[in-house]
C-alpha cells in the first residue's frame, strides 16, 4: 500500500487498509510491479475527486470495458490525474490521447483542470 505521500509498505494478510491509503501496488513477491489500484470514494452514485471536490462525475461514467471485457478508467479521468504534475511520459500520453477524445470528454477534462489546477495549466493552451 502507498501511504501518502507515496511511501510503499507491505499490505499484510489480515491488515485493514487505512482510510488515507488511495493506492495499492501489486506484484509477485520480489518481482516487478504488475499493476496499480487507485482507490477513491463516492457519494452514492457520484464520484468526487479527492484532489478537488468541485470535480465530479457519475460513477457509471468513470470507466468502460474494452472489447475483451477488461475494465479501464475513462481516458479523460486518467489525464485529469496526470495533469496535477505532468512528467514527460504524461505529456506523451496527453499528446497521444487528446486527439482521440470526443468533444464531451475534452470539455470535461478542460473544466476539471481549471477547477483543480487553474486556468494557466499548460494543457489548456
Amino acid at each position: 500500500m502507498a501511504d501518502p505521500p507515496g511511501t510503499l509498505r507491505p499490505w499484510r494478510d489480515g491488515d485493514a487498509l487505512p482510510s488515507q491509503v488511495s493506492d495499492v501496488w501489486c506484484r509477485e513477491h520480489g518481482g516487478p510491479w504488475r499493476f496499480q489500484l487507485m482507490l477513491d470514494d463516492s457519494e452514492g452514485a457520484l464520484w468526487r475527486s479527492r484532489r478537488c471536490t468541485a470535480v465530479t462525475r457519475p460513477v457509471v461514467e468513470l470507466g468502460s470495458l474494452d472489447p475483451k471485457g477488461i475494465p479501464f478508467l475513462a481516458p479523460e479521468v486518467q489525464l485529469f490525474y496526470k495533469a496535477k504534475a505532468p512528467r514527460s511520459k504524461d505529456e506523451v500520453d496527453f499528446a497521444a490521447a487528446w486527439p482521440l477524445l470526443n468533444a464531451p470528454q475534452k470539455e470535461w477534462l478542460r473544466q476539471a483542470i481549471v477547477a483543480a489546477y487553474g486556468r494557466d495549466h499548460a494543457w489548456l493552451r
